[in-house]
Formats: C-alpha cells, structure tokens, sequence
C-alpha cells in the first residue's frame, strides 16, 4: 500500500472528525461565558488534580497529543510544510484560530495547554515521519 496516497485520501476527513470533536463532541455543551486559560500547563495540572477518574486524564492529556500526530505528515502533501520550522508556524497559526473560534462560539475554551499539547503531537508526528521515510521508502512512495 502506498502510504502518501492513503494519507491524502484520508487527513480531510481525518480533520473534519476532529474539528468535530472539538466543537460538539463528547456531550460539548455551550458555555454560559467565554472562558480563556492562558497560563501554561496550570490549567492541565489543575485538571489532573480535579480529575479522579485516570482515564479521564489519559483520554483527555494524551488525546491532546496523539489526536495531532497526523499533522505531523502534513509535508507529504504540501511540500512547503516538510520543514519543522514552517510546518510548527504553520500549525500553531491554524490551532490558534481553532482555539479563538471555541471562545467567541463558547463551544469550547481557548486553551494555551491545548495549543502546546496539539503542537507536540505535530512535533511527534514529524519525529515519526522522520524516522520512517528512510527506514519503509518503498511503502511510501507516491
């Protein structure tokens, strides 16, 4: 199978999913205010000392990052974007419009945790590419 094909068949639904997620998924309701946290990492640690139920961590901390391992590929279809610098600008502008569109629509939080957590799952994800493309060229031809 040719992995560069599956993955341009496969992010644009991948994302809308995602887009999803963060706007109605796993019973989202409106908030009553708009809510900004904008120190970083307090708010994830705040979250992990109210959170008793571990898989509530887990799915929520981790998700955050292995959700955008994907977008960490995204050189596959946009040459410009091979590169971790641009790829990084890239994504943090993108994240940031997601993040302030969850504020002005209250569906949501304008997280700086979030954006740092979804710009390390990129950062992984171009980690992995790099690390595949020499080692499996042959499967992810165009």
């Amino acid at each position: 199978m040719m992995l560069k094909k599956f993955y341009k068949f496969i992010i644009l639904p991948y994302t809308i999913f995602l887009l999803y997620l963060m706007f109605f998924g796993m019973g989202r309701l409106q908030y009553e205010d708009n809510i900004v946290r904008i120190k970083p990492i307090v708010s994830t640690i705040w979250f992990i000392q109210e959170t008793i139920s571990w898989l509530d961590i887990i799915r929520i901390v981790l998700g955050n990052v292995v959700m955008f391992i994907p977008f960490g590929f995204l050189g596959w279809i946009f040459p410009q974007l091979k590169k971790l610098k641009s790829l990084i600008i890239t994504f943090v502008s993108a994240i940031v419009i997601v993040e302030a569109l969850q504020y002005f629509s209250r569906l949501g939080v304008f997280d700086v945790d979030d954006v740092l957590l979804n710009t390390f799952g990129v950062f992984l994800g171009w980690q992995i590419k790099r690390v595949l493309e020499p080692r499996f060229s042959k499967f992810i031809v165009e």
